[in-house]
């Protein structure tokens, strides 16, 4: 699933291109997750402003309203001046005099939704509940510190849920775990303050690493030019099963935490 990393990078390999573009067109396939709201043919015209991200969602500002996208589990989009003849997982064109975001998604998990602003109850039903941004300069430890007392869940999953913080999906959550030496088990109420700062910033330096890198294309995820990224490459403990820890040499393991596989080395994280 693209998490935050992929999201950011894909709008950056986009947004500066499609800033003031025209809506010529705007061309949906086969129903995904929500209903687009409008009729398509009601945006043609509209100007596209800019580019934001909120979580894993896109928000592409128009002169009237704002577009939300989401990837879902397999989606991407795609940025061209002509794009190829449209295939069975095309879910969305939008077609401007700057050239045309394709969205293609195999499992139609993904979604693109008008709302007539980001405060309307449509945009929030979708954004309302999102924790606070991690690489905005507004992730505050001592917020976070107090927000982790009240949960009594492990940590892993309280940084999965977004709700605290946004955006730490399951790749970076098992690296800033490991990065902080925090065993992904622990309950978040029973982190000490300087515990909770390691882990707040091995939140921002992993997320800001993979945005680095390009994010992590471990099936096929490509930004909106049709490149991969390459954070995978450097995981010290994601996918690492049974491999050496490559700090002190002890098996990776990995467990089932909520259905989702948890990475993370016996002997660098403690409980």
């Amino acid at each position: 699933m693209p998490e935050l990393p992929e999201v950011e990078v894909t709008r950056r390999s986009f947004a500066d291109r499609i800033a003031a573009a025209k809506i010529v067109d705007l061309r949906m396939g086969k129903p995904l997750r929500w209903p687009l709201g409008v009729a398509p043919q009601s945006l043609v015209g509209r100007q596209v402003l800019g580019v934001r991200r909120r979580g894993k969602y896109l928000l592409l500002d128009l002169d009237q309203g704002l577009l939300l996208v989401h990837l879902g589990m397999s989606g991407s989009l795609n940025f061209a001046p002509v794009q190829p003849e449209v295939g069975p997982h095309d879910h969305m064109d939008l077609v401007t005099d700057r050239g045309v975001l394709r969205l293609h998604d195999p499992r139609r998990f993904g979604a693109v939704v008008w709302t007539p602003s980001e405060d309307s109850p449509e945009a929030q039903k979708l954004l309302g509940r999102l924790g606070v941004e991690p690489l905005n300069g507004q992730f505050d430890v001592a917020a976070f510190a107090d927000a982790l007392k009240k949960r009594q869940s492990a940590i892993k999953q309280v940084l999965l849920a977004g709700d605290v913080v946004v955006g730490v999906g399951n790749i970076y959550a098992s690296e800033a775990l490991f990065m902080a030496g925090i065993r992904p088990t622990t309950k978040a109420a029973r982190l000490s303050r300087p515990r909770v700062a390691k882990l707040h910033a091995a939140i921002v330096q992993v997320l800001t690493r993979a945005v680095e890198q390009g994010g992590s294309s471990l099936k096929d995820f490509v930004n909106a030019e049709g490149r991969t990224g390459y954070f995978q490459l450097e995981a010290a403990v994601y996918g690492r099963a049974g491999e050496s820890c490559r700090a002190c040499g002890a098996p990776i393991r990995s467990m089932l935490q909520g259905q989702r596989t948890t990475f993370y080395c016996p002997q660098c994280q403690k409980p």
